[in-house]
């Protein structure tokens, strides 16, 4: 047995050197090529229009991509593209009481993603990603509004980051 355990020490770091396995603490699953993407201005097709909801879920992505990837964000022809379209912003009366009245109230908000990876095109998608936060009807939506857009824009932005660059 003495005989065969310098071989089975070096079968054994010759497979070891030779796997490699990628992790980060973030999640991400970025390939070692790409090293840059491009975040699109976010467009607000939406219906009822939130005027700081484009410029603000635009920045957002940006920055959790600069604080959570290796990548270098790029104005245009990024290894990584993203592009964004609010298409709605809805408000819905959730729970009616006896009085026919609501007693809570729903902020929903929709983002159609169109992803592109222009190293790996299989890994390319299109895909709607929505987040609401509810209030409650004894608040005004203008007194309540900009609290809530931060909640969702929160929420759609790490939904994003995990369907993009950690595909969960």
């Amino acid at each position: 047995m003495k005989q065969y355990k310098p071989i089975i020490l070096i079968l054994a770091s010759v497979l070891l050197c030779s796997c490699k396995i990628n992790y980060t603490f973030s999640g991400t699953s970025i390939a070692e090529d790409v090293n840059t993407i491009t975040v699109k201005q976010v467009d607000n097709k939406a219906m009822r229009i939130n005027p700081l909801l484009a410029p603000n879920l635009t920045q957002a992505l940006i920055d959790q991509y600069r604080r959570q990837t290796r990548l270098e964000v790029e104005r245009d022809g990024g290894d990584l593209e993203v592009e964004a379209i609010v298409t709605s912003y809805e408000l819905t009366s959730l729970a009616v009481t006896a009085n026919e009245t609501a007693s809570q109230n729903r902020l929903t908000i929709t983002v159609k993603l169109k992803f592109t990876n222009n190293k790996y095109p299989k890994e390319n998608f299109e895909k709607s990603f929505a987040a609401f936060k509810d209030y409650p009807s004894t608040s005004s939506f203008d007194s309540v509004e900009q609290e809530l857009v931060e909640a969702i824009i929160k929420q759609l932005t790490d939904d994003i980051f995990l369907g993009t660059v950690a595909r969960w």
